[in-house]
């Protein structure tokens, strides 16, 4: 009975020996087709102010609220505004009257008193040369004086005066006004024009809306504050797209590229992983950050990586650490990085971020 017991442990133990030593050297071949890599969650946020001076009259949100892209979140006081921009529009009309005149050139009307005016003139002449010569007559006779002569002589030169004048004026009436003329007025009126854009626009900016999908994470101001273009109204943490800031060791940046498919998951959410992708990775090294846990050494150089994330049931969070998982085994993709179909079912053209300080 000894004996068979001893045989029986015997085997237990080399049964047990093996699957141990099985079971490591599956857990090392995993580890070496895997790449763990710990971060944080990280997502844009936005400040929303207006581009105008006023006192908030309106705020539709409150924190926590989901905004889509395009709602009216907030708005000023808009009289003065509207009353600029009517302002503006009536100077516009003006203006564009003002144009079509000079356009048109001379009434009919205009032209037929500038001819009568020559008309006119031209009798009043003929009267004055005979006046005169009937005086100069009398005065050799010496049946008039050398005044009423000079006088005379004086009123034909003012009637002479006058026609030309009249003459003149009939012929700027037939041609109308000056091309410079007509041009100053069209300039005048694309100025006029321009100021309505600029009313209309500052109009247009006494109300907020939202960029993009987000969350409304503070509510900085309230109704009756007053709001200037550098005071942020409301702070917006955008929903998408979401992604985890993790750090690639040197040695392990060549066994990845964007595109790569990876697998996140957070201690918020025991045993719940979330699809993700790489999309974008720093061509800058830097030093580990002190509140990033790697297996290599901290005095290491790492490139820092966004790896986006799926959050359809919106449990990610800003700030929450997480560990990002990635398949060396699967097949490298090429081209540019695009939106794999993990969150939509459709492959989509991958958004390229910023190329700055993350």
């Amino acid at each position: 009975m000894k004996i068979k017991r001893l045989i029986i442990i015997l085997v237990i133990v080399v049964l047990a020996g093996g699957g141990y030593v099985y079971y490591s050297r599956t857990q090392k071949q995993g580890a070496k087709n895997q790449l763990l890599l710990y971060g944080n969650v990280d997502i844009r946020q936005v400040q929303l102010a207006f581009q105008e001076i006023g006192r908030l009259e309106k705020l539709y949100v409150q924190e926590g609220d989901r905004v889509k892209q395009g709602v009216l979140v907030a708005e000023i006081d808009a009289v003065r505004y509207h009353a600029n921009l009517q302002r503006a529009q009536a100077e516009l009309e003006a203006q564009k009257q003002v144009v079509n005149r000079l356009q048109a050139g001379s009434r009919p009307q205009e032209v037929a008193k500038a001819r009568a005016d020559v008309r006119a003139w031209e009798a009043k002449l003929a009267d004055a040369e005979v006046t005169l010569k009937r005086l100069q007559r009398l005065l050799r006779d010496q049946a008039t004086s050398q005044q009423k002569v000079d006088d005379a002589a004086t009123a034909e030169k003012a009637a002479k005066e006058a026609l030309e004048a009249a003459r003149q004026a009939l012929d700027l009436a037939l041609i109308g006004p000056r091309k410079e003329d007509i041009a100053a007025a069209r300039a005048k009126l694309q100025a006029a024009a321009a100021s309505v854009t600029l009313a209309a626009k500052e109009v247009a900016d006494t109300k907020l809306y939202a960029p993009a999908d987000a969350v409304v994470r503070d509510r900085i101001m309230e109704p009756g504050d007053m709001a200037f273009p550098n005071t942020p109204v409301l702070t917006l943490a955008q929903t998408d797209l979401l992604w985890v800031r993790v750090y690639v060791p040197e040695p392990d940046l060549g066994r990845i590229v964007t595109g790569m498919k990876a697998s996140v998951s957070t201690d918020s959410y025991p045993g719940k992983t979330y699809s993700g992708w790489i999309g974008f990775i720093s061509p800058v090294a830097e030093f580990t950050p002190k509140n990033v846990e790697t297996e290599a050494l901290r005095t290491r150089l790492v490139y820092q990586a966004r790896v986006f994330v799926c959050n359809p049931e919106h449990e990610l969070r800003l700030g929450m650490p997480a560990t990002v998982r990635i398949d060396l085994d699967q097949q490298k993709p090429t081209g540019p990085a695009r939106r794999q179909d993990v969150c939509t079912g459709r492959a989509e053209k991958l958004p390229v971020p910023e190329n700055k300080s993350l």
